[in-house]
């Protein structure tokens, strides 16, 4: 239990670093956030808890190919933002392009072999 409360904490940590920094500094936040931190840490505690290789290949990997798809929500967004849609609507319309493509990318890779 200790060792999930740790976990808990060290990926709160991160982010709460995120969103401090990125009050004082946006593009330098957006420089933090955008490192594959939260990745890393969850390969990490992956091979702490199972240190399977292959599932680590594996989840590298399906990050790799989601990781696509879901960077237009960060130009969506802001352009939204600045067209006038309000923040809760803007957010929102660019999750549900996130999960289209999404659903999109699942179905074209798998044309190609790949399993996500």
């Amino acid at each position: 239990m200790f060792y999930a409360i740790v976990k808990a904490a060290l990926s709160g940590l991160l982010v709460m670093v995120v969103s401090e920094t990125a009050k004082r500094s946006p593009a330098f936040g957006a420089l933090v956030a955008s490192l594959p931190l939260i990745s890393i840490l969850a390969i990490v505690w992956l091979w702490r808890d199972a240190g399977d290789v292959e599932r680590i290949a594996s989840h590298a990997e399906a990050t790799f190919w989601y990781v696509i798809p879901s960077l237009p929500m960060f130009l969506v967004f802001p352009a939204l933002l600045r067209h006038g849609v309000s923040f809760w609507a803007a957010l929102g319309l660019g999750c549900a392009l996130t999960v289209i493509l999404y659903l999109l990318t699942v179905w074209i890779v798998a044309r190609f072999g790949i399993a996500l």
